[in-house]
């Protein structure tokens, strides 16, 4: 079942990579008290993945913030030390969030999971974006297979 607006983001652990290291991010802890805005990317280092959709959240981090966003975070199917490197290159720094989902639990949780094993992929997150208040999804745009639309930095900020 894909999650929809009015559900809670489910309690996972995943992993970041913070400048102490790998760490675990409880889903419980992060999103609460807090609006958040989180998308998924299939892949880290992939083309609009890193041409567009999380340059698009670095540059507009300021605009997001401005209207009441507290955290803005970055999910894939990769691991940990993928999501610090793409972070570094993508000059990320403290406005995204890199959350690993190394083993799709969080992609399979909200149902948002895709098979691209035909690419030589395996398991990926389907390209989506959420506003989460509170541990509550508020909003919710999830992409048709190979579009850039609605989960966007601009759609984001247009409709919050």
């Amino acid at each position: 079942m894909t999650i929809k607006v009015g559900d809670k983001i489910p309690a996972l652990t995943l992993k970041t990579n913070t400048s102490d290291g790998i760490d675990d991010l409880e889903t419980g802890a992060f999103f609460k008290g807090r609006k958040v805005v989180l998308f998924a990317v299939p892949g880290a280092f992939t083309p609009t993945c890193s041409v567009k959709h999380l340059p698009g959240f670095v540059e507009k981090a300021g605009d997001l913030k401005a209207r009441g966003v507290d955290a803005i975070a970055c999910t894939s199917v990769n691991d940990a030390f993928v999501m610090g490197a793409w972070a570094k290159d993508q000059k990320a720094g403290d406005a995204v969030t890199m959350i690993a989902d190394g083993n799709a639990e969080l992609a399979k949780a909200l149902g948002l999971e895709m098979d691209v094993s035909v690419a030589g992929m395996g398991t990926r997150s389907q390209r989506y974006a959420m506003v989460v208040e509170d541990g509550t999804v508020t909003k919710l745009f999830v992409e048709e297979p190979r579009a850039f639309e609605v989960s966007s930095a601009e759609y984001v900020l247009a409709n919050l």
